[in-house]
Order: structure tokens, then C-alpha cells, then sequence
């Protein structure tokens, strides 16, 4: 052997130690990505032989670890120079590298990455393609990222390069196609399996099953589970358990059990998650009382075999007695799992928190807190988060912050929902200053708000009317990025269009549909420059939401034409209408006279599928009464009672109105009497009509009795008194008011409502000027500071009587008044002189003895059957129309 031959021999030899000892270095310096990067860079620019098969082997033994060594440092640049390192490697060590690269990125789930690879690959290849394992592979990672456009690549690639399919492969296929909702694409790929040389397996048929059952086709689903047995194939536990879910759902029980049945005939025996799923789906539509007789047969009936409840199943019912409001059955539950401590744990506990709280319970919920704490059960973030809602939502804001403080003391920071939560509450009782305060605590203790916090704040702003400040807000938020949604646009729009600012909010929504939120800086100079067009703000577009409030916002302003402009826009965008904006129409229609489009609208909505609601009904009623139609109303009124939509007190107010407009107060009584039989409380609008009406029929007496009824159920209102008193002295029953409102004085009610000057200048008109001065002497006694014109008739009148002294005291009581500021027309109180003048003992007047009454709801119906007694009418069915 010449000495050329062996020096190369030698310089071989010591290349291919060099190489074997590259998985070694790599594994020795995983902690150190750059050396790792380094070392396999250097030995692979080394040139080699191409036809060097050991070296292939050694750089492929390689290539997963230094790939993940990469993606663990998250070194992408280095990535991307790894595959053009090994693209300079001999063309079969390239080719099998880079399959390798590839694989492990997708199986490291970097599917964008991984997918940019293969393109890469199948470019620098086009006649060599993979093997199927790694389309595969590829095409389980873009599946699992929802990466469809790569998925769909993927498949069209592969079917061009002519590799063919496995069993695997069409799985995968078949899985992609159900969760982007194409079902029947996802059929017609099962059912070209045998023609592409594939026979499907039973991961093929859970798959298909999973897909129809989440597209709410379980027929379909069953059809198919009939069908396995001529393909070879026998269903499993995971497919029946998927249908008999479905079916659970869908309300289709019995089907339900018959497939439990047949599981049993097939050999397989119903386990745990069976019944779980069963009673998920009962409980989740509302069947509790059949998913509670399925959990009872759990826990006693061995005889059948059935499976003994786990944790889960114990969750689910609990979560389900929680949502129905079955709070008795609920905690005889969470009893009975106390009492075997491996089923009461944290996530039981904040189920039965959850419960408590949406139940109103919530000094039961904060008992079950403290409890966990004495019980060593840490509660977490959520347990707290979860109490303190329920105690805002309710105003109770000092609650939550003891709660709050319980919190940190447990060891535990508030977070972003914790103060959002807190924020909420503060902006939803009008503490907007709190709130403020709220947002400065949660900035000094490290916590960011998002948008969501900003949102509450946004519209608490605007609910005030504070303009400017939302303005300095909506700033803040796009100088520190904040993604303004279409949640923050549309407290905008409304607050604009609530301010009177409807065209401005009309410009925003046209300018949404170009600039996203960006369009909010056309609020006017104020706003230019506020919002960039940059980042996301392209992608927040008007919604159903948006077009309610502005196409509510026109109607409101009369402007019907400029909103059915917005409608047709709307549906030209692919936004399908609701009932709440067909209400919208339909209310305005009714409210301006135009009957007939209210009902074509009432039309459109019935035929776009849109069910009438008590909105609707109640608008229309209005309408037609406004027209004196109280024919149709009646109709309207059966047409509710086949829907099963119950009247509530707007729609009895609207038809009491319209027949008083329409002078049949009879039949207005009438409705009052089916209110109460109903359980429905008349308010005191039921009452104003009724009164107002048998007033200007100058029925005095039966407003009397009207009257009484609506101090028995509403109470003693200075509504009712002021309407009573003022309809009595336009009707000339100066006596009776004058009675009335001695009782008022006795009752100390607010006086700006009655129009008392007009009972002083009617006394003083018949001479009465006694009883004048007497009212005057009362209302200065209880504390009541007035106009002091009101003295003038009844002096001047005492002193064409002679009787200067009264006159004169009087007067002197008039200047003093006058002298105290009272020179305006409104009359105050002297809160003190209330208070000290509240009276136990009252007159025997007819009025005081009425107004003094309280004995209850038995009142109130008997007399009102004495007012219809007068009548001689029956219920509203018997009335003659």
C-alpha cells in the first residue's frame, strides 16, 4: 500500500469517527443549543464522499436531535439554515434528512412550519416524493392546528404525485373534512376507500359517526353503525357511546336505550363513560329527572352489572340539579359526597359554588368558601372569582371585597377577571369614581387590564353621559395596542347614537365595513388620529349587534326610511335579521300610526323563520289601539294563548288604554279583574288609566273605588294621590279633593305634583276662605315651603270678611316665606318638621278611612267586584264585540 493510499485511508477512518461521535456531542450539549448548533454545522461542511452510506446513517441519527434542540430554544433562523445545510449534503443523504427535519416538526407540532418545509422539499424533489407515512404525518399536524387551506394542499399534492393512500390516510382525510362541517364530502372519501385498494377500519367508522353525530345527523350516524357488519367490522364501546350521546341530545331516548341493549347483545358491556355520556346529554337538555333515575340505578342496582358512578358521573348531576334551580336535591348530593372525601374535591366544589351563586345563594356560597378553607380544600382563583361575580352582579361591591381580601390572604393575587369583575360591579351601580379607583389598585399590583376591562369601563362612561372621558379612554386604549373588538365599536355606536350623535354613529358603522375599528377616529375632530388602521383592526366588522343599535338609534329619531335603508344593507352583507330588530320595526311602525308596514314587516319576519315575541304582541296591541281595532286585538290576544306566550302587565296597560280611549271602560275593568286572577300586579299606569277615564266620565265615585284598589296594591304613591286630586278638581269635586289632599298632608307626601294653588283659588272663589287657610296653616306646619302667591286670594278674601288678624298672621307668615327664598313656583319640605310630624291618629273621613286600609289582597278583588257588580259584566270572554 502506497503512502498516498493510506493517508486518504486514514483521513476516511477519522472522518467517520468524527461523524460517529456527532450524536454523542449533540446529546452531551442539549442544554447548550448554540455549541450543539455549531458542532453539527462544522462536521457537516466537512465534504464527504457521496457515496458514503455509514455517514448518511450517522446524520440521520442526528437530525431529531439537533431539530428538537432547535425548536426547544426556539431557534427558527437556525432551523431554516438547517435544511439548507442539508440540502448541500449528497442528494440520498438530502433527500432522507430532510423526511426526517420535517417529521419531527410536524410531530412537535410546528404544523406552519413543517408544511413551509415539505413545500420546500417537494420543490427541490418533484420526481422523488415522500412516503406516505410523512404526508401523513403532516397531514395529522394541519388537522390538528385546523390548518385546512395546508390540509387541502396536502391531499391535492399526493394525489399528483401518485403515492398512494393508506387506511391511516383516508382517516385523516375523512376527519379534517367533519370538522370544517363537510359532511358529505367526508362520505364520499369513506366511500372511495375500497376503490383506492383501503378497507376501513373501525377508527374509520368512530370518525364518520363522531362527524354526523356533531352535525346533529345522528340518522345518518345509525345508518352507518348498521352498515359495519357488511364491511367486516365490528362497532367498539367509543362508537355507541358517541351515538347514544347524540341521541341523548337530540331527546330521542328510547333510541338511547335500545342502542345500550344492543351493546350488550354485541358483547360489549355499557361502562362508565356510557352512562356518563347519557346523563351529560340529559342533563344538558334539561331530562334531570331521567338522568337522575339512570345515576340511582348506578349507585343500587348490581344485579344488572351496571358501573358504578365515578366522579364524573357524581359532577354531572350535581352540575345539572345546579342548573335546573333543584338547589334541595343538590345539596342532599353534595352531602352524600362529603361523606366519601375522594368525590368532593375542588372541581365539585366550584360546581356546587357555581350553583349557589346563579341561585341567588350567595351567603350560602361564601359558607361553602369558607368551609373548603377550614377543610384544608384550597379553593383557587376561580372558587373566589366565582363568588365575587355573584356578589357584584348584585351590588353587593363590600362583600366581594372581603372576599377579595380572603383571596390574597389565602395566597392567591387577584387577577384580570378578578378586577374586571370588581369594575363591573362599580360601573353597573353607577360608582364610576370606585371604579377608577378599582382600575388604578389593579395597575399598581402588576395586573393588566385587557380589552374586556376597558370595555366596562367604555360603556359605564357613556351610560353616564361623561363624553370626554370615554373619548380620553377609548385613546388610552389604542396607545397601549389594545385590540379594540367590535364589543368596544359598539359601545361606541351606541353611546353616539344615545347622545344624539346618530350620524356620527351611522358614518362608523359605514366605515367598519373598510377600516375595521379604525373607523371609530371618524368621531369627529376630537377622535382624528385616536385609532390606527393597523394590526387586527381590519378584521372588526359590523355585526347583528351593530345594526341593532343603529338601526334602533333611527327609528327612535323618526328617521324609518334611513333605517330600512340600514336593513337592506345588513342583509346584502349576509347578516340575517332577528326578532329583535324585526321588533325594533315593528314597534316604530306601530308608534307612528303605519299599521299596514308593521304587519308586512310582522310578515317578513314569520317568513325568515323569526318567532313573534311578547315584544311583538305588545307593540302591535298598542298600534291597533292608537286605530280603535279592538276586534284584532282580541285576536292578537288568542293568537298569544296558542303560542303560549303569556301577557305580562305592558300588554294588559295597552289594552286598558285602548279601550278607555275608546270609552269601553267596562271591559278595561275587566282586564284588571283576569291581572289579578292571573297573579299579575296591576301598577299604578293600570291605575292612572282607569282613573283618568272614569273621571272624564265624570263617574266620580267608582274612581273612588278605583282608587282604593291602587293604594291596596301598589301603596300609598304621590302618583296616585296627585292624579286623583287633579282629576277631581278639573271635574269640580273641590270638596272631595280637598279631602284627598289632607290626607296627602297626613301621609307628608311630596307636594310637586298637585296642583294645590288651584284648590286655594276654587275655595276662595265659593267664599271657603276658612277652609283655605286652614290647608295653608297645615302645609306650613308639616313643614312644606311653597309659592307665597298661594297666600294672596285667602288674605285678600279674610280681609273683605273683617277678620284682619288672620289676615295679618297670614301675611306675616307669607313674607316669611318669601323672605326664605321661596320666590320660585316649586315646593320643598322641611325634612325635620316630617319627621316630626308623623301622624298616628286620623280623622273619620271617608278618604282618610280608604287611603288608611290595609288588609290585604282580599281587598283589592272584593272592590273590585263591587265596581263591576254596578255594571252587571262578566270575564272578557263574555263581552260582546
Amino acid at each position: 500500500m502506497d503512502s498516498k493510499h493510506f493517508r486518504e485511508k486514514n483521513r476516511t477512518v477519522g472522518l467517520m469517527d468524527q461523524r460517529n461521535k456527532l450524536t454523542k456531542a449533540l446529546i452531551k450539549n442539549i442544554h447548550n443549543p448554540t455549541l450543539a448548533w455549531n458542532i453539527f454545522r462544522r462536521i457537516l461542511s466537512v465534504p464527504t464522499s457521496s457515496s458514503s452510506i455509514i455517514s448518511s446513517r450517522s446524520v440521520l441519527r442526528s437530525i431529531p436531535i439537533i431539530t428538537n434542540i432547535l425548536i426547544r430554544a426556539k431557534m427558527v433562523s437556525q432551523i431554516d439554515n438547517l435544511q439548507q445545510l442539508l440540502l448541500q449534503q449528497p442528494q440520498e443523504v438530502s433527500h432522507v434528512s430532510l423526511i426526517a427535519l420535517i417529521r419531527v416538526l410536524a410531530k412537535s407540532g410546528l404544523s406552519d412550519l413543517a408544511f413551509s418545509q415539505f413545500q420546500s422539499f417537494r420543490t427541490q424533489f418533484p420526481a422523488n416524493p415522500p412516503p406516505v407515512y410523512l404526508y401523513n404525518v403532516v397531514l395529522e399536524s394541519s388537522l390538528r392546528e385546523d390548518k385546512m387551506d395546508s390540509f387541502s394542499w396536502l391531499y391535492r399534492d399526493m394525489v399528483v404525485a401518485g403515492v398512494s393512500p393508506e387506511t391511516y390516510t383516508f382517516n385523516l382525510l375523512i376527519a379534517g373534512l367533519c370538522d370544517s362541517g363537510r359532511m358529505e364530502d367526508a362520505r364520499e372519501v369513506f366511500d372511495k376507500m375500497g376503490v383506492k385498494g383501503c378497507r376501513p377500519n373501525e377508527f374509520s367508522f368512530g370518525i364518520l359517526v363522531r362527524g354526523y353525530c356533531r352535525a346533529r345527523l345522528s340518522i345518518q350516524a345509525w345508518d352507518l353503525l348498521n352498515g359495519m357488519e357488511s364491511f367486516g367490522v365490528q362497532p367498539n364501546t367509543v362508537i355507541y357511546n358517541t351515538l347514544i350521546s347524540s341521541f341523548c341530545r337530540e331527546g330521542r331516548t328510547d333510541e338511547a336505550e335500545r342502542l345500550v341493549e344492543r351493546m350488550r347483545e354485541d358483547g360489549l358491556f355499557p361502562d362508565v363513560v356510557t352512562f356518563n355520556s347519557r346523563i351529560s346529554a340529559l342533563c344538558s337538555a334539561g331530562k334531570i329527572l331521567e338522568a337522575s333515575r339512570i345515576f340511582r340505578d348506578m349507585q343500587i342496582d348490581e344485579e344488572l352489572g351496571l358501573p358504578r358512578p365515578n366522579i364524573i358521573t357524581f359532577n354531572l348531576m350535581l352540575e345539572g340539579f345546579c342548573k335546573e334551580g333543584m338547589l334541595e336535591e343538590a345539596n342532599t348530593l353534595v352531602e352524600s359526597m362529603k361523606r366519601n372525601e375522594s368525590l368532593m374535591g375542588l372541581d365539585s366544589y366550584n360546581i356546587w359554588l357555581l350553583g349557589l351563586v346563579r341561585n341567588g345563594k350567595l351567603l350560602e356560597a361564601q359558607l361553602v368558601l369558607k368551609e373548603m378553607v377550614d377543610k384544608g380544600i384550597e379553593p383557587n382563583i376561580y372558587s373566589f372569582n366565582t363568588v365575587m361575580d355573584g356578589l357584584c352582579k348584585n351590588g353587593l361591591i363590600s362583600d366581594a371585597r372581603m372576599v377579595m381580601g380572603l383571596m390574597i390572604s389565602s395566597g392567591i393575587g387577584p387577577d384580570t377577571v378578578t378586577y374586571s369583575t370588581l369594575l363591573h360591579g362599580c360601573c353597573s351601580t353607577g360608582k364610576v369614581l370606585k371604579a377608577n379607583s378599582i382600575l388604578h389598585e389593579m395597575m399598581r399590583r402588576g395586573c393588566s387590564p385587557n380589552t374586556y376591562t376597558c370595555n366596562i369601563l367604555l360603556h359605564s362612561l357613556w351610560k353616564e353621559g361623561r363624553i370626554l372621558e370615554a373619548e380620553k379612554l377609548l385613546q388610552k386604549m389604542n396607545e397601549r395596542s389594545y385590540d379594540l373588538d367590535n364589543v368596544t365599536c359598539n359601545i361606541m355606536i351606541d353611546g353616539l347614537c344615545k347622545s344624539g350623535k346618530l350620524d356620527e354613529a351611522v358614518d362608523i358603522v359605514k366605515g367598519m365595513w373598510i377600516h375595521g375599528s379604525a373607523a371609530l377616529g371618524n368621531l369627529g375632530n376630537s377622535f382624528i388620529g385616536l385609532v390606527d388602521s393597523s394590526g387586527n383592526g381590519k378584521k372588526c366588522l359590523p355585526d347583528l349587534i351593530t345594526y341593532s343599535i343603529i338601526i334602533n338609534g333611527l327609528c327612535k329619531a323618526g328617521r324609518l326610511d334611513e333605517a330600512r335603508k340600514k336593513f337592506i344593507e345588513m342583509m346584502g352583507k349576509n347578516l340575517h335579521p332577528d326578532s329583535i330588530i324585526y321588533d325594533t320595526f315593528i314597534h316604530s311602525f306601530c308608534k307612528h300610526g303605519k299599521i299596514s308596514s308593521a304587519f308586512r314587516v310582522l310578515k317578513d319576519m314569520e317568513k325568515r323563520g323569526c318567532n313573534k315575541s311578547l315584544q311583538t304582541y305588545n307593540s302591535l296591541i298598542l298600534g291597533l289601539g292608537s286605530k280603535n281595532q279592538i276586534f284584532e286585538i282580541y285576536g292578537l290576544l288568542d293568537d298569544m294563548k296558542e303560542k303560549g306566550i303569556m301577557p305580562n302587565i305592558c300588554t294588559y296597560n295597552n289594552m286598558i288604554s285602548c279601550l278607555c280611549e275608546s270609552g269601553r271602560i267596562e271591559d278595561a275593568t275587566s282586564l284588571l279583574d283576569e291581572m289579578l286572577q292571573k297573579g299579575i300586579s296591576p301598577n299604578i299606569s293600570s291605575f292612572r288609566l282607569l282613573i283618568k277615564a272614569f273621571c272624564k266620565a265624570s263617574d266620580f265615585g267608582i274612581a273612588k273605588e278605583v282608587f282604593e284598589i291602587a293604594s291596596s296594591t301598589c301603596g300609598h304613591k304621590e302618583a296616585l294621590y296627585s292624579l286623583m286630586f287633579n282629576e277631581l278638581l278639573i271635574g269640580g269635586e273641590v270638596s272631595v279633593a280637598k279631602e284627598l289632599f289632607n290626607a296627602a298632608l297626613d301621609r307628608c307626601l311630596d307636594l310637586g305634583n298637585f296642583q294645590y294653588n288651584d284648590l286655594i283659588e276654587k275655595l276662595c272663589e265659593d267664599e271657603m276662605f276658612e277652609n283655605a287657610s286652614d290647608i295653608l296653616h297645615k302645609m306650613i306646619d308639616k313643614g312644606y315651603r311653597f309659592d307665597p302667591a298661594s297666600f294672596m286670594p285667602v288674605i285678600d278674601g279674610l280681609g273683605k270678611r273683617r277678620k284682619k288678624h288672620d289676615a295679618g298672621e297670614l301675611a306675616e307668615r307669607m313674607m316669611d316665606m318669601a323672605s326664605e327664598g321661596m320666590g320660585d313656583k316649586k315646593i320643598t319640605r322641611n325634612e325635620s318638621a316630617f319627621n316630626s310630624q308623623k301622624q298616628n291618629r286620623f280623622s273619620g273621613s271617608d278618604w282618610q278611612t280608604i287611603i288608611h286600609r290595609d288588609d290585604g289582597s282580599g281587598l283589592v278583588l272584593k272592590a273590585l267586584k263591587r265596581v263591576q257588580k254596578g255594571w252587571g259584566q262578566g270575564s272578557i270572554s263574555g263581552l260582546d264585540l
